[in-house]
């Protein structure tokens, strides 16, 4: 679960999981995958040798996170201005207790985060500076990668009240629920729920991936399937809430060249439609490209920060000069 929590003020909670060093200046915004949570660090070692601090937030429905209000439709928009709410009452708090950190932050999302992290860039550019959207379907309009017959399932739910939306395509969704209640060790999840695929083994197979994301796949359906199903209507049901025109922010977008979800074709759209982005591709992986990348995505979102022995050890330190020699 989240480590801590935090009412808005319209009084639904959010669950609020960290990372790093809880001291550093810089922060960082990690916006979780569809199905996902925010416990997830996707490589606990770089994030320790970084000076950085990250927070995670849990959106509507998973973790420790109220649902979405009845009556509302799941908002990519409402869930940036979620992450904005906080990380301005953060500032504040902070403030009030001597602690003054610079005002805007990197923010990063990781698949269907990745939508979350340019909604935040776009709606609050006072707030943000970078952005790293990491293997992000794009619109379907644009790239198809939804089946046919599932976008209509998507058409006629969007044609229904939002809450009859949600409990039906939670319906749907239930039997993933009980695969990942049901499975006794990380070797029985059904990583294939996040995208994961045999191109990812490698990665999958790095020291502690597969706990982590099992621990993340069983957070984010401790409410059950209704988190993911109204993320799924937040991006498919309805318009994102914002323009890709309006992020400012300096964007990385990095993909896996395995990746059968949000591959190459994504990630040249959304390089094409961002007004200052650059694309890398990385070999030998697909969907679960954040955790060899996490190294690269926090050089970029948070340049400058990594710490000489961290780096050192990391190998990082030229991933860093090439990122200072970009800004």
């Amino acid at each position: 679960m989240a480590n801590l929590t935090f009412t808005l003020r319209s009084g639904r909670r959010l669950g609020v999981t960290t990372f790093g060093d809880p001291d550093a200046e810089r922060i960082v915004v990690l916006c979780h995958a569809a199905p996902g949570s925010s416990v997830f660090d996707p490589d606990p070692d770089i994030s320790s040798t970084r000076d950085v601090h990250i927070i995670a937030i849990d959106r509507p429905g998973y973790g420790s996170s109220d649902p979405w209000p009845p009556g509302s439709w799941p908002s990519i928009a409402q869930a940036a201005d979620d992450i904005a709410e906080y990380l301005r009452a953060m500032n504040t708090t902070e403030g009030q207790l001597g602690i003054h950190r610079p005002r805007q932050v990197g923010a990063a999302g990781w698949s269907a985060g990745g939508r979350v992290a340019l909604a935040l860039a776009a709606r609050h550019p006072e707030l943000v500076d970078r952005v790293a959207v990491i293997a992000t379907p794009a619109p379907n309009d644009a790239v198809q990668w939804i089946p046919p017959q599932l976008q209509e399932e998507v058409e006629r739910l969007a044609a229904l009240p939002p809450d009859d939306a949600v409990r039906q395509l939670s319906g749907m969704l239930q039997g993933q629920a009980d695969t990942v209640a049901a499975a006794g060790s990380a070797d029985e999840m059904p990583f294939d729920a996040v995208g994961v695929t045999a191109v990812d083994e490698r990665a999958l197979e790095l020291p502690g991936v597969r706990d982590r994301l099992a621990r993340m796949l069983r957070d984010a359906f401790q409410q059950g399937p209704a988190g993911v199903a109204a993320d799924i209507l937040s991006y498919t049901a309805r318009p994102w809430g914002f323009e890709l025109a309006e992020v400012r922010a300096k964007t990385l977008v990095i993909a896996g060249q395995g990746d059968a979800i949000a591959g190459n074709a994504h990630a040249a759209w959304y390089r094409r439609q961002l007004p200052d982005a650059r694309q890398e591709m990385v070999p030998g992986v697909g969907h679960l490209v954040i955790v060899p990348a996490w190294g690269r995505v926090l050089s970029h979102v948070a340049p400058g920060t990594a710490k000489k022995r961290g780096a050192a050890a990391s190998g990082e330190g030229k991933e860093v000069e090439q990122e200072e020699a970009m800004r």
